[in-house]
């Protein structure tokens, strides 16, 4: 019996892989893997990987939290996080937003095992964790039904129905099943912009789709010990860029989509120079 023709790649996957070869793009992807490499034989990685990979999450979440227009000081979220201090009894809504924020960033280490195999696991928990305290229970871990809205990141413009939402949201499932034949760099962009634009949940979509970014960048190999703090990378420029890059995305054609992985690119070199000062604090002893 003849052996079954291979099958053809999703139009979605197929998308990613013609993106990552615009011009420019392939020497932009170099340039951020080389970064991230970089890092990687950062001194301080040879024996002290968890202690910077658990720095560069808090780091992250505060990164994250500001992105949402929600900050507070970075002391108070590593103390958080290492269980030195609790979160407040009565929170205000901006501490509810950075408790999701803080919870969906810790997250990112514990479902970077799905995020190739399960993705829409992953997506789940991540969300979970992200939106708790901001949405019914009920809502939480699914994404948008018919008839519910989203009202976050206006300035992208109207979000697409449920039913839009969730065929694209099938889209970013295969690309994630397709990252070992994908520059993950291109990958990542493209589901980071996703989440964001197409925004599946009724909140905590851009929350998801960093946290997302983050576990992706270590479970594809990009930052195998997790120390690039990419969610600093994509705000390293502030609020306005970042949300102005995911609208260019957004228009979907070839120059918008271009400037968003330009972006990416850029935010990934500024992630592992962030991780590399992760990585000198923790060799110096000088972590708060």
């Amino acid at each position: 019996m003849p052996a079954a023709p291979p099958s053809r790649p999703s139009p979605a996957v197929e998308a990613v892989a013609r993106l990552a070869e615009l011009p420019g793009v392939p020497e932009q992807v170099e340039a951020a893997r080389e970064a991230c490499t970089r890092l990687r034989w950062h001194q301080a990685l040879r024996r002290r990987i968890p202690e910077a990979a658990a720095e560069s999450r808090v780091r992250g979440a505060l990164a994250s939290a500001e992105l949402e227009g929600a900050s507070m000081p970075l002391d108070a979220i590593r103390d958080v996080v290492r269980g030195a201090a609790t979160w407040s009894a009565d929170p205000d809504p901006v501490e509810r937003v950075v408790r999701g924020v803080v919870g969906a960033t810790a997250e990112s280490e514990h479902v970077r095992g799905l995020v190739l195999s399960a993705p829409l696991q992953a997506l789940a928990r991540l969300h979970t964790v992200a939106a708790s305290g901001l949405l019914p229970d009920d809502a939480l871990g699914r994404p948008r039904r018919d008839g519910e809205r989203c009202a976050e990141l206006g300035d992208l413009g109207e979000a697409p129905s449920a039913g839009a939402a969730a065929e694209r949201l099938r889209g970013v499932v295969e690309v994630l099943l397709a990252v070992p034949r994908l520059p993950v760099v291109v990958a990542a962009a493209v589901v980071h912009a996703e989440l964001a634009t197409v925004r599946p949940f009724v909140r905590g979509n851009a929350v998801v789709a960093r946290a997302l970014d983050r576990a992706l960048a270590q479970a594809g190999g990009l930052d195998p010990t997790g120390v690039a703090v990419t969610e600093a990378g994509h705000g390293a420029g502030g609020g306005a860029p970042y949300v102005g890059a995911l609208a260019a995305y957004g228009r979907g054609d070839v120059v918008g989509v271009g400037l968003w992985v330009t972006h990416c690119c850029t935010a990934v070199r500024a992630a592992a120079d962030e991780g590399e000062k992760v990585a000198d604090a923790v060799l110096a002893g000088r972590l708060g």
